[in-house]
């Protein structure tokens, strides 16, 4: 099996064969957290203005997102798995946008078949990708709006490639030194409105999940986010 680790939407565009999309700082550790509250299918959009639209359509639609860390103007929650906690969705449809996971979504032009993954669900995509006689793979590490590299994803992609290789990965260590790093937006006072420390804590539940996101119609019209 060849794994290419990739890096930002530069990377994503470039993914071929399974694409596996990961952003641990939030976005598919809110698409899991979704998925675990019991939502009915989540639409991931590229395009604000295209939330928007679905809400217009179908008031019933819960929209989920950020943009620059910050909740969108007029949506329901914010791209924090910590705001989700007691939250009624069972069965509703969320459509879900932010600066970088859904953003690699769409720019995987060239994939065979994507996934989304974060820290919570990442030995069930191990697995996932191990047994679907893929023989390309692309990791491709989200980073900050896509734009700029973070060690959260890297990490997350190494220990998934370990997985595969069944090699070992230092990464408790690893998920420790983030509070250091990328993380520590988490543990700032000032930022605690956007970045709740809570978040953090979350977002490195390592294998929390047992399910894979898988994005179906990826190169349709309404791709949409399924369990798998």
């Amino acid at each position: 099996m060849n794994i290419r680790i990739l890096q930002l939407l530069e990377g994503a565009q470039k993914a071929t064969g399974l694409t596996v999309i990961i952003d641990v700082f939030r976005a598919f550790s809110v698409e899991a957290s979704l998925m675990a509250c019991g939502v009915e299918k989540i639409i991931p959009v590229a395009d604000i203005d295209l939330a928007y639209a679905y809400k217009a359509e179908d008031p019933s639609v819960v929209l989920v997102g950020e943009r620059g860390g910050r909740i969108c103007e007029g949506f329901d929650y914010g791209n924090s798995p910590s705001q989700l906690e007691g939250a009624d969705l069972k069965g509703k449809t969320v459509v879900h946008t932010t600066s970088a996971g859904t953003q690699g979504l769409f720019g995987a032009k060239n994939a065979a078949e994507i996934l989304g993954v974060s820290l919570l669900n990442a030995k069930a995509t191990a697995k996932y990708i191990a047994a679907s006689g893929y023989t390309d793979v692309s990791l491709v590490c989200m980073g900050l709006a896509g734009i700029e590299n973070t060690e959260e994803d890297l990490l997350c992609a190494e220990y998934i490639k370990a997985l595969l290789e069944n090699k070992p990965y230092p990464l408790e260590e690893k998920i420790k030194d983030l509070q250091f790093t990328s993380g520590a937006k988490f543990f700032d006072p000032a930022q605690q409105e956007i970045f709740p420390e809570k978040d953090f804590h979350i977002c490195t539940q390592v294998n929390r999940y047992d399910f894979v996101l898988k994005l179906v119609n990826p190169h349709q019209s309404i791709p949409y986010i399924a369990k798998g």
